[in-house]
């Protein structure tokens, strides 16, 4: 039992990412359901069950509003799926930098609504300017992210289901 499974509210939030040997545990006490499985199973010596990928509490989980999550590195990185926004390129995550929309030597702020995720390539090429006056175009607008389950992701690489979820 190799891997993570995102574990989605009653309501379908994401709410964290946890060991496929925890998600059997909450199948088997009947505290969750599959969403999404593997062709994989998970075998013992009296039952199978689908190897899990997305899980759902059967029970909503109550979340609260005051908790926010941190703007750094990780956590702009892992909103933006790895991936430059300006080119679309998912370089290694050594090649990926932090780029202020309106920079900071213009008065911008480091916010979620003004960080983006960018190619060191790209980063260069819009040097100090605005991404207009570079000719270059974002492909979605910063904002701040929705869901803390998005930093609970640390290094876990997202399985493509989960963007049905996440993002």
């Amino acid at each position: 039992m190799v891997g993570n499974v995102l574990v989605l509210n009653a309501t379908y939030e994401p709410l964290s990412v946890i060991s496929v040997r925890r998600a059997v545990v909450l199948l088997l006490k009947e505290k969750a359901e599959i969403v999404e499985a593997a062709e994989a199973w998970v075998r013992a010596q009296n039952w199978a069950i689908p190897q899990p990928l997305v899980i759902r509490l059967v029970y909503y989980v109550r979340i609260p509003h005051h908790l926010s999550l941190p703007l750094n590195r990780r956590t702009v990185l892992a909103r933006d799926g790895y991936t430059c926004q300006y080119c679309g390129r998912q370089p290694d995550r050594s090649e990926l930098t932090l780029d202020h929309v309106l920079p900071r030597s213009r008065g911008g702020k480091t916010a979620w609504e003004n960080v983006v995720a960018a190619c060191t390539r790209c980063n260069q090429r819009k040097g100090q300017q605005t991404p207009q006056e570079a000719g270059m175009q974002l492909r979605s607008p910063p904002r701040r992210p929705r869901y803390i389950a998005l930093t609970l992701l640390g290094d876990a690489r997202p399985h493509e289901v989960w963007s049905k979820y996440i993002y």
